[in-house]
């Protein structure tokens, strides 16, 4: 009789052992579900990227070497299970769980990016390389694209004309964005950047917005200094208005694809509608990306008696202006010879 009470006394807590066990995994399981699904598991924010072919674990291990997980295996439980992620920009932060990692992840929850154009931009291979440094597509579609007359057709213009569309700025867009969206973004801001008012300010200059984006290339070309832009622009204007040829070094560069370290005399003599030296008036269209300084420059412009400018002595970057011919030769003279004397240090 004793026996069976020792029996069936071991047997009950044995049961009480294993019914407690079975509570344990099931009480931890509820915890890590619950935990999963609803505790920020981030302690700070982090910007990382899906890229074609990659596995969940990677990503896994991308966002542990960011140092801003809590909880690790949070993060292995609810990722590594997934079977498709879309390809994307993503940011979690202070109020991220792991399962809306997942759910961001599976479903394409992307955060956009900024694509900058900045710096010198001559060609449409330099801009192509910028995009593709910046976003997904490919710097080889991004060029034959902005090269295409068919794909360029699309904005009502031949590739002579890209740059008259492409404003450097900073946009915000999908890291995933195609080559089409993206000029297509382009666009758009061209077009809210000719507001009525820019292009009466054109009209008084007797340009149209496409000659203020050739001349304001022009600048570009000319100087860096954005306070003597619009003075620069205001000669070209000048010369413009007398018909005189506006003899602007920058076109010639431009006709021979920029490879010229320095441009002599017999360079003046290409024969190219871009060469401003042998053919009056503005060239086809713009010969870089001109920036919105330089378009400001064209469009306010300052009013002056100026006709010629030669670079400045001291090197400084700024230029000497003149009325006359006879002036132009003194600053040309004094130029020359701090060129002359820094060649022989």
């Amino acid at each position: 009789m004793e026996k069976a009470v020792g029996k069936r006394k071991g047997l009950l807590w044995a049961l009480v052992g294993i019914g407690l066990a079975v509570a344990v995994v099931a009480g931890i399981r509820l915890y890590n579900v619950f935990y999963d699904r609803k505790a920020p598991n981030f302690s700070g924010t982090y910007e990382f990227f899906v890229r074609p072919g990659m596995e969940p674990s990677a990503v896994v291990d991308t966002l542990l070497r960011s140092g801003v997980v809590l909880n690790g295996r949070s993060l292995h439980r609810t990722l590594d299970p997934l079977t498709s992620m879309k390809v994307g920009h993503y940011t979690v932060d202070r109020k991220s769980s792991s399962m809306y990692v997942a759910r961001m992840l599976s479903k394409g929850w992307q955060t956009p990016v900024n694509l900058t154009l900045s710096g010198t931009i001559r060609t449409p291979q330099v801009l192509a390389r910028k995009i593709g440094n910046q976003m997904l597509a490919d710097s080889a579609a991004v060029a034959d694209f902005a090269l295409s007359a068919d794909s360029l057709a699309r904005y009502g213009i031949p590739p002579s004309l890209l740059f008259t569309i492409v404003i450097p700025d900073t946009y915000q867009m999908m890291w995933t964005s195609s080559v089409r969206d993206i000029f297509d973004r382009f666009k758009k801001e061209a077009d809210a950047f000719w507001t009525d008012e820019r292009v009466k300010l054109a009209r008084v200059r007797g340009l149209d917005p496409v000659g203020v984006s050739t001349l304001a290339s022009i600048v570009d070309g000319e100087t860096q200094y954005g306070p003597e832009q619009p003075t620069v622009a205001g000669v070209y204007l000048n010369r413009l208005r007398l018909g005189m040829p506006l003899q602007a070094d920058p076109t010639v560069a431009f006709c021979f694809d920029y490879s010229l370290s320095r441009i002599l005399t017999r360079h003046l003599d290409v024969d190219s509608p871009y060469n401003t030296y042998r053919y009056a008036g503005l060239p086809p269209g713009p010969i870089s990306c001109p920036p919105k300084s330089c378009l400001e420059a064209v469009l306010h412009a300052q009013d002056h008696s100026y006709l010629y400018f030669c670079a400045d002595p001291s090197f400084n970057g700024t230029h000497r202006f003149a009325a006359t011919y006879s002036e132009h030769l003194q600053n040309a003279r004094a130029f020359q010879r701090a060129l002359d004397a820094r060649t022989k240090r």
